[in-house]
C-alpha cells in the first residue's frame, strides 16, 4: 500500500527543479497533489500531466506566494479538489548573488517577499486546514550555515527560514502538526545551470565548504525526491520524542538520500524542527 495514500498535499515552486521533483515523489507515494506555479504554466502542466500519466492525481493552480489573495486561492485549490489538506512544502524561493557594493532595495525587497513573507503566508493559509498529524516542510539552504561571500541577502532569507521553522514547530506543535526544515547543499537544476552557479568558482568553493565534501553538487532526478515525507502518518507521539532528541543539532546526510536516488555527492544539512 503506497505510504500516502489519501493524503493531499501543496508544494509551492512546484513547475520544475526540486519542487517539481517532490511534487512527485509525494504522487508516487499516493498523495494528491497540488503543483503551484508562479509564472510557468507549462512546467506545471508537465509535471500534471507526468503524475497522471504514471496513475497518480495532481492538479496545476497558479499564484504568487508573495500575495495573500494567491496564497488563499492555492489552498483553497487543495480543498476545493481534494476535499482536505494534510501536507505543505514550502518550496518557493529565488535567488540573486551579489556584492555589498550591488545590494538594492529592489533585490532585498524581491528575497524577502518570496522566500520567507511567501512561507509565512502560505503557512497562514494553509494551517487552517491541516489536522492532527499533518506536516509542514520548509525548503532552507545550507547557505545559512555556510555564509559565503556575496550571499547577503540570500543567506539571509533562508537564516530567517531556519529560525521561523523552529518557532513554528513549537507553535504548531501542541496542535500534533510537524514542522521541518530540509536545508539542501547545492544541487544541479534549471535555475542554478541558468543562473551560471554549476561548473563555477562559486560551486567548487560551496562543495569544499559542505561536510564531507565531495566532487560536485547534488544532481536531483525528477520523480524521485521524497524528503522526509514517509513519516507523515506516523504516530504523533514518536515524532514528539524526535523533537525532543533532534532539536539541538543538525544531521549531515547524504544529499540525494532523501532528495534523489543517488547515493553520492555532495551532503546537505538536514534541520528537523517537529
Amino acid at each position: 500500500m503506497s505510504k500516502l495514500a489519501g493524503k493531499v498535499a501543496v508544494v509551492t515552486g512546484a513547475s520544475k527543479g526540486i519542487g517539481a521533483a517532490i511534487a512527485k515523489s509525494l504522487a508516487a507515494e499516493g498523495a494528491s497533489v497540488v503543483v503551484n506555479y508562479a509564472s510557468s504554466k507549462a512546467g506545471a502542466d508537465a509535471v500534471v500531466a507526468d503524475i497522471t500519466a504514471a496513475g497518480g492525481k495532481a492538479v496545476a493552480v497558479g499564484g504568487d506566494v508573495a500575495k495573500a489573495a494567491e496564497v488563499q486561492g492555492i489552498i483553497d485549490a487543495a480543498i476545493s479538489n481534494f476535499g482536505k489538506l494534510d501536507i505543505l512544502v514550502n518550496n518557493s524561493g529565488v535567488y540573486n548573488f551579489s556584492s555589498i557594493e550591488e545590494v538594492t532595495e529592489e533585490s532585498f525587497h524581491k528575497h524577502f517577499d518570496v522566500n520567507v513573507l511567501g512561507l509565512l503566508l502560505v503557512t497562514q493559509a494553509a494551517v487552517k486546514h491541516i489536522g492532527e498529524g499533518g506536516s509542514i516542510i520548509n525548503i532552507g539552504s545550507v547557505i545559512s550555515r555556510l555564509n559565503p561571500a556575496g550571499t547577503a541577502i540570500y543567506t539571509a532569507t533562508k537564516g530567517a527560514v531556519d529560525s521561523i521553522t523552529q518557532v513554528l514547530s513549537k507553535e504548531l506543535g501542541s496542535r500534533k502538526i510537524r514542522v521541518n526544515s530540509i536545508n539542501p547543499g547545492l544541487v544541479d537544476t534549471e535555475g542554478t545551470q541558468s543562473a551560471g552557479i554549476i561548473k563555477s568558482d562559486f560551486e567548487t568553493g560551496m562543495v569544499a565548504q559542505t561536510a564531507r565534501p565531495r566532487r560536485s553538487s547534488g544532481r536531483h532526478r525528477e520523480g524521485r525526491c521524497l524528503p522526509g515525507f514517509r513519516r507523515v502518518g506516523m504516530d504523533h507521539r514518536r515524532a514528539h520524542r524526535r523533537r525532543r532528541r533532534s532539536v539541538r543539532r543538525t544531521v549531515s546526510l547524504n544529499p540525494l538520500r532523501h532528495l534523489a536516488p543517488t547515493r553520492s555527492k555532495v551532503p546537505f544539512c538536514w534541520h528537523v524542527r517537529c
